[in-house]
C-alpha cells in the first residue's frame, strides 16, 4: 500500500513522534509512505516527497513538524476537493492520514464520508478539545511548560510584589489554562467556560494583600470574552473562520482592570507559542506514538472516517464525524476543584 500523511492546523510537540509511528507501522509491513508538506496546502498544490526509515530517525525528541503545517481549508479554495481526489490518484495513494485539530479532522471526515476517499484522522491539539478522546497530543507538554513559567514567574511576582497576569492558549475551551494554572499554583484563573467576575477576582486579590500574601498569579485563557467594544465581526478570520486573536489581547485587558479597581502594580506575561514549542513531554512522545502506529492499523483494516482516541488509557476507534464539529470544553466540576486552591 500507498500511505499519504499530513499534519494540519497549529504545530503542537509530539506530532513528529506521530509521523514517526506512522512510517515505522507501515514500513514493518511493507508499505510505502508518502509525507504531504504543509497541511491540506500540500493536497492542493501537489508538495511531498517519501518518507523512509532516516526520514523519522532521531525525531521523537523535536517539537514542530518535519512536515510544516497549514491552516489551509481545501473547501475554501475553488476546486480544492477535486484538485484533492487528483492528488489521491497522480500520487497512487490508497489512504491518507491527517493529524490534526478539529478543521484539519473535519477535512478529512468529509473527504472520508462525502467523497468517498480513504482518509484517517489523528487527534492532535494543545488545547485538549476534541471530542471523542480523552488525550489529544501536544496537551501534556503544553500544561508542562505553563506549570514551570508559573513556576519561574512566582519568584519575580513575589520580589516585586506584583499581580501577574499570564495569558495562555485556548480559543474554545479552557484546558490549557486550568491544568497547567492548577499544576502551577494559580491564585486564580479565567477561562471561556466561566463568566468572567472581575469583582470576584479583585476582591480576591485584595484579600490575598490584606492577609499579607503581596503577590499573585492570574492565568487567563485567550478565548476568554471580556466586555469591550471590539466589533468581532471586523477582525481577520482565518480559513476556517476563527478570529485571529492576536488581533484582541484578553490578557492586557484583565490586567489594565485589575491595577484600576485595586491599585495594585500589575503586568502582563502572554505565554502565546512557547506554550506549543520545544521538546515533547514523555506523554506526548508515548501517546503519539501510538496513535500513529493504530492510524496505520485502521489503514490496513479499511477504517476509513476514523480515528485512534485514547479513552481510559486503551486507544478505541472513534468517526470523525462524531469528534469534529463540536467541542470538548472543561468539566466545570474540575473548575470547582481549582476553586478550591484560590
Amino acid at each position: 500500500m500507498k500511505i499519504g500523511v499530513l499534519t494540519g492546523g497549529g504545530d503542537a510537540p509530539g506530532l513528529n513522534s506521530a509521523i514517526r509511528g506512522v512510517v515505522r507501522r507501515a514500513l514493518q509491513g511493507g508499505d510505502e509512505v508518502l509525507g504531504i508538506q504543509e497541511g491540506w496546502l500540500g493536497m492542493l498544490e501537489g508538495i511531498a516527497e517519501p518518507l523512509t526509515h532516516d526520514s523519522v530517525s532521531d525525531i521523537v525528541n523535536l517539537g514542530g513538524t518535519i512536515l510544516g503545517t497549514s491552516r489551509t481549508n481545501p473547501y475554501k479554495h475553488e476546486g480544492g476537493v477535486i484538485r484533492c481526489r487528483a492528488k489521491f490518484e497522480a500520487w497512487e495513494l490508497d489512504a491518507l492520514i491527517a493529524i490534526g485539530g478539529d478543521d484539519t479532522l473535519g477535512v478529512a471526515a468529509r473527504l472520508a464520508d462525502e467523497e468517498g476517499l480513504p482518509c484517517v484522522g489523528i487527534p492532535k491539539t494543545m488545547d485538549n478539545d476534541i471530542t471523542g478522546t480523552d488525550y489529544t497530543i501536544g496537551f501534556d507538554t503544553a500544561v508542562t511548560i505553563v506549570m514551570d513559567s508559573l513556576d519561574k514567574l512566582t519568584t519575580t511576582v513575589m520580589a516585586h510584589r506584583r499581580v501577574m497576569v499570564v495569558e495562555v492558549m485556548g480559543r474554545d475551551a479552557g484546558w490549557v489554562a486550568l491544568v497547567g494554572g492548577m499544576a502551577g499554583g494559580a491564585d486564580f484563573i479565567l477561562i471561556p467556560e466561566v463568566p468572567v467576575d472581575m469583582k470576584r477576582l479583585c476582591d480576591h486579590l485584595l484579600r490575598r494583600w490584606a492577609l499579607g500574601k503581596r503577590y499573585s498569579l492570574v492565568v487567563v485563557s485567550e478565548g476568554v470574552r471580556m466586555q469591550t467594544d471590539v466589533d468581532e465581526a471586523a477582525l481577520e478570520k482565518d480559513e476556517f473562520g476563527h478570529i485571529l486573536l492576536k488581533d484582541r489581547g484578553v490578557g492586557p485587558q484583565v490586567a489594565e482592570q485589575i491595577e484600576h479597581r485595586t491599585g495594585l502594580e500589575t503586568r502582563v506575561m502572554v505565554l502565546g507559542h512557547l506554550v506549543r514549542g520545544g521538546s515533547p513531554s514523555l506523554n506526548d512522545r508515548i501517546n503519539a506514538g501510538r496513535l500513529g502506529v493504530t492510524a496505520v492499523d485502521y489503514v490496513r483494516e479499511g477504517r476509513w472516517g476514523y480515528m485512534p482516541a485514547i479513552q481510559g488509557g486503551q486507544v478505541v476507534a472513534v468517526r470523525l464525524a462524531d469528534a469534529v464539529g463540536q467541542t470538548k470544553t472543561v468539566d466545570l466540576d474540575l473548575y470547582h476543584l481549582a476553586e478550591v486552591f484560590f
